[in-house]
Order: structure tokens, then C-alpha cells, then sequence
């Protein structure tokens, strides 16, 4: 029997609380950069993005190249700076609310996900093997990609969100200290994984999102092992 349930524009559910999803993982980086406030330093060196670095205090290799894998996610949830996580989780607000409600909350998650790998993952390809780098700015790149996807497939005034979107981009590539390779990647990958779920055919839509992201994933995959073969090799 055909699911005649209420939808989403990609086939997600709908729910009571439509930002549940935005609040959990602002609530999740605040904690992260509370802990990071408490324990200082060594706690942010052990889960920011570097590629391969000497670390004094372990006298020992540290970083992706070495096996230490999960860098590239825990530096997405990671912060130092007020101003950066200030910056962030209000653009996770505002980004985050409206794409929950309109992709539900598993294609949403998705989407923050691949897009925060995706810029660990092209940052961890092309930037200097011993900088370091922390911040949900892919992540959010990657919802500001999705968000204009989906006002494009709902023919909204593309205007507003191409505005933010130059402005944020001139910001990336003028400001110092600012990872340009975690923003573009994860700009491209929230793109094109917001694509493939909202562009789905209905009849084949689980098979085109689902591929849609294993694509993602699997690009993601051979860029970390490409920079990993160089630095080690």
C-alpha cells in the first residue's frame, strides 16, 4: 500500500518540531567549545584537522596522514574563537531551520554531514600538511549550497541567496586565517547532494539520493587517500 502520508519536497517526514535537528547540533558545537573553553589546548590539538604534524607534548606524529581518521569530523564541531562560533551557529540557525523542515531530518543530517567531511576532506588535500584547521564553516557552506538548490527547485527569488553567497565566498578568499578549501568543499558537496534529494524522481527517489551520497561519500574517501599515499608514501 502507497504511504499516503504528508511529505517533504525530498520525501522526508514531516515532524511537530521542524528545527530539532538545527537545535541538537548547535547545542552539540556549543558543548564541544565549552570543553574546548575548559580543557584548553590540548583538547582542541587532539581533535582539529591537521594532515601531519609533530606534536612536542607526545613527541610523536600526529594527524590524519597517521590514522587518526576521526579528525576529520571532530574539527567540524570544533571552535576557539567566539566570534567563530558566534558566526557559525547563527548561520546554523538561520540555514539550518528552514532546510530540516524541507528535507526532514535524516536527508538534513546528511547534508551537514558530507558537507563538513567535504571540506575536511578537500582542506586535508590541499592545505599545508601541519596547518591546522577547526570550524562548521564546510558544514555550513554546504547548507547555503543546499539552501539555494532548493529555493532554485521551488523557484524562489534566487537574488537574496546568490548575494549571501558572493558576499561569504569574497569574505572566504580576502580574510586572513580563513580555510578556503573546508569552505569550497563543503559548498560543493552540500550542492550537490541537495541536488540529487531534491531533484529525485519520485519513483526512483531512494535510489537516487541513496547513490547521490554514497557518490559524495566515496569522493571524500579518495581525496583522503590521496593526500594520505602522498604523506606517506
Amino acid at each position: 500500500m502507497r504511504d499516503a502520508r504528508p511529505r517533504t519536497i525530498a520525501g522526508g517526514a514531516l515532524t511537530s518540531d521542524p528545527r530539532l535537528l538545527t537545535k541538537i547540533l548547535i547545542g552539540i558545537n556549543l558543548a564541544v567549545w565549552f570543553m574546548a573553553l575548559a580543557v584548553g589546548d590540548h583538547f582542541v590539538n587532539a581533535l582539529d584537522l591537521v594532515g601531519r604534524a609533530y606534536d612536542p607534548g607526545t613527541n610523536s606524529l600526529v594527524g590524519v596522514a597517521e590514522g587518526q581518521w576521526y579528525r576529520l569530523l571532530t574539527s567540524v564541531f570544533l571552535h576557539q574563537q567566539p566570534i567563530h562560533i558566534a558566526f557559525n551557529m547563527l548561520s546554523l540557525w538561520w540555514l539550518g531551520g528552514p532546510l530540516e523542515a524541507a528535507l526532514g531530518r535524516a536527508r538534513y543530517l546528511t547534508v551537514y554531514l558530507l558537507a563538513g567531511l567535504g571540506g575536511s576532506a578537500l582542506s586535508y588535500l590541499l592545505a599545508a600538511q601541519n596547518q591546522p584547521s577547526l570550524g562548521a564553516s564546510g558544514a555550513i557552506f554546504g547548507l547555503l549550497g543546499a539552501t539555494a538548490v532548493l529555493m532554485r527547485r521551488l523557484r524562489y527569488d534566487m537574488r537574496p541567496v546568490i548575494a549571501l553567497l558572493v558576499l561569504n565566498l569574497l569574505f572566504t578568499f580576502t580574510w586572513a586565517n580563513i580555510s578556503w578549501q573546508a569552505h569550497v568543499g563543503g559548498l560543493v558537496v552540500g550542492t550537490v547532494v541537495a541536488y540529487g534529494m531534491v531533484h529525485a524522481p519520485r519513483e526512483k527517489r531512494a535510489l537516487v539520493q541513496q547513490g547521490t551520497c554514497v557518490l559524495a561519500l566515496l569522493v571524500i574517501v579518495a581525496m583522503v587517500w590521496v593526500r594520505t599515499m602522498e604523506l606517506t608514501g
